[in-house]
């Protein structure tokens, strides 16, 4: 299984343990949820996961380069 770490603000870590509580879920299962493409996804999630992506692409593009 991958791990994956993020730094999440105060409000943002809030407002996903009110949605992990609403939905009767864990906090991880509330992540992996709205990571993995739920109803109600996270519009600084995509833009963390759209990132994360970039800077892995950019990373194998140097490595070909080298």
């Amino acid at each position: 299984m991958q791990r994956l770490n993020l730094e999440l603000d105060a409000q943002l870590f809030e407002l996903l343990e009110r949605s992990a509580q609403a939905n009767n879920l864990s906090l991880e299962e509330e992540c992996l949820r709205r990571l993995g493409g739920g109803k109600r996804q996270s519009r600084y999630v995509q833009a963390l996961v759209a990132e994360l992506r970039a800077d892995e692409e950019q990373r194998r593009d140097s490595e070909e380069l080298a």
